[in-house]
């Protein structure tokens, strides 16, 4: 083996990886997160837990993408830690599924079938389906599935081509010396992990070891451990994406490292310790690629059927490790783990803005009821429920940005620029709240109260208010355009409203009804009540012009407004007869 046999197992290996890579990626896409989402909502049933682990699992390719994806849910408060251990468990026996696949280079036969069946007969015309597909469709779908033919092809040909960059390994003496090392069960735990733990891919590993089993100096002694030791290594991944994490997402990544510790001691300890006594015959024989998926996948479904059982005194091994003498923050934030995995990144930040729409809306209403009566207790949790969504925007502004950076599909890209620009809304509106707490507070330290016809008449519009918030949250909260296109009528009338308010006040001022001091405090209310229902309209307006695919807040709105007949005027006129003041008597 010459140094250009070494370039070609780099390169090799290269394309294994960037293959499996873009795969992962066309699964994800094509899925659009809905592997992920099922696992969202998880039962407590362990059993369902484990056929559903090992199912997506199975689908998107990577065992580590699954317990990665686990933790976050567990760090999210999502799911509780007795819901991934059988998520976990069913992600490992999950992850063999790769090993079959490229057990398919070891088939042997000169049919034409079984010929076809080669990967490296049948990839080329897999790699050209697949370019076609990326190269001359339209549609996101057909695209995603052109990536994963891609993907696997490539793949494949790193298969292929680390495979016969190894061959001549077994003619080296040496090579087949030192593989004899590795007969030390001890030996071969360390090293399959440490190579997994390096590239933190089991499936990869798993296939390095299939390829140098071309070599045919691979046996069944050395095979064993190293395919154990992989799956302790490929709890890497997990337990570096808790680092930072709370208490329980911490603990579901122990529970992974705990699962593949003691069932590779334990059945590594059944099978040498019954090979003292039987001495397999097996033991010494060469293995090839199919073997040695034969094993990883043997072992993973024995390690499952032994801890299954166990997974209480799994859950409370991880507890006893990782203490319960810190309490975790009430911190508003997205796991960054969810960014590996876009849609759900997206769903989550949907969620976020969805409860911080919820909080602004309950925080306005409880500034306009202390206009009449003002509590300290509630203008105290207003500030302090502001100063939360104000963490809310910071939080969800600075993730958005990250995953607007991501491959993103079009509906995925569609809803973070919704997002983006709705959240700057929300904030705004819990700001003009305690503005209104402020005057709420003015009210009752001076003693003012304002006249019974201004209390009607703010009632009127604090109606009006009400409603064009409600409208703009739902509409946003339901993706709901024809909801959001009653939004900017509803605007125009508040707008009409507090204008003749104030109309009003200057007449009562001039007739020695009202003071100017009182009106200071009316003009700072109608102003706040303007502002948020602009932030209303401009919600509306953003839910309405994405989905219409572009994006022009001030030409959409003056082509609303120099409408003569059609649905706004309609709407606006009925808003109108809805909302009147009561007559200036």
């Amino acid at each position: 083996m010459d140094i250009f046999s070494v370039f070609s197992l780099l390169g090799g290996l290269a394309f294994f990886l960037f293959g499996m890579n873009i795969l992962g990626d066309g699964l994800e896409k094509l899925s659009g997160g809905r592997f992920e989402k099922t696992l969202e909502k998880m039962t407590s049933n362990t059993i369902k837990g484990f056929f559903l682990g090992a199912g997506v699992t199975a689908v998107i390719q990577s065992s580590s993408a699954t317990t990665v994806m686990v933790v976050g849910f567990v760090n999210s408060g999502i799911m509780k830690l007795k819901q991934a251990i059988g998520i976990i468990m069913g992600a490992n026996v999950g992850t063999t599924i790769t090993a079959w696949i490229l057990s398919l280079s070891g088939i042997k036969g000169d049919s034409f079938i079984m010929q076809m069946l080669k990967p490296i007969n049948f990839s080329p015309l897999v790699a050209f389906v697949g370019i076609i597909l990326i190269m001359f469709t339209k549609t996101g779908s057909k695209k995603n599935i052109g990536g994963i033919l891609l993907g696997f092809a490539i793949l494949m040909f790193g298969m292929d081509l680390m495979s016969d960059s190894v061959a001549p390994l077994a003619d080296v003496p040496e090579f087949t010396s030192f593989l004899t090392m590795f007969q030390n069960p001890l030996f071969g735990v360390l090293a399959g992990a440490a190579l997994t733990a390096i590239i933190q891919s089991s499936s990869a590993s798993v296939g390095i070891l299939q390829a140098l089993s071309a070599t045919g100096s691979i046996t069944y002694s050395m095979a064993i451990p190293i395919v154990m030791g992989q799956n302790i290594g490929t709890c890497v991944t997990a337990m570096i994406s808790c680092i930072g994490a709370k208490k329980n997402a911490r603990r579901a990544a122990f529970v992974h490292l705990y699962f593949n510790i003691i069932g590779t001691l334990v059945w590594l300890g059944v099978f040498y310790g019954a090979n003292a006594f039987v001495h397999f015959s097996f033991v010494n024989e060469v293995v090839g690629p199919a073997e040695i998926a034969m094993i990883h996948t043997a072992f993973n479904l024995l390690s499952t059927a032994l801890l299954l059982p166990f997974s209480k005194q799994l859950e409370k091994l991880a507890c006893i490790t990782v203490s319960d003498k810190e309490d975790d923050d009430e911190t508003v934030f997205i796991d960054e783990r969810f960014l590996n995995t876009p849609s759900i990144a997206t769903e989550q930040c949907t969620a976020m803005t969805s409860k911080m729409a919820d909080k602004s809306y309950k925080t306005l209403l409880e500034a306009l009821n202390l206009i009449d009566n003002y509590d300290e207790k509630i203008a105290e949790h207003i500030i302090k429920s502001e100063a939360k969504i104000d963490q809310y925007e910071d939080v969800l502004g600075t993730y958005l940005v990250k995953l607007s950076s991501k491959n993103l599909t079009l509906k995925d890209s569609r809803e973070v620029s919704r997002l983006l620009h709705c959240i700057n809304d929300f904030e705004r509106i819990s700001d003009h709240a305690v503005n209104i707490c402020e005057s709420a507070k003015e009210l009752y330290d001076k003693k003012i109260n304002f006249t019974d016809k201004a209390k009607k008449e703010l009632d009127v519009l604090i109606s009006a208010l009400t409603e064009v918030l409600e409208t703009a949250i739902f509409a946003f909260q339901s993706n709901n355009i024809r909801l959001a296109e009653t939004v900017e009528p509803l605007e125009q009338v508040i707008d009409r409203l507090a204008n003749k308010i104030k109309s009003r006040h200057i007449t009562r001022l001039q007739n020695g009804e009202c003071t100017i001091e009182m009106g200071f405090v009316l003009t700072d209310l109608l102003t706040s009540c303007e502002r948020v229902s602009d932030h209303c309209s401009n919600i509306a307006v953003c839910i309405i012009q994405i989905n219409k695919e572009s994006f022009g807040t001030h030409e959409y709105l003056n082509e609303l407004k120099s409408e003569e007949a059609g649905k706004f005027k309609e709407r606006y006129l009925s808003y109108r007869e809805k909302y009147v003041l009561p007559k200036n008597v």
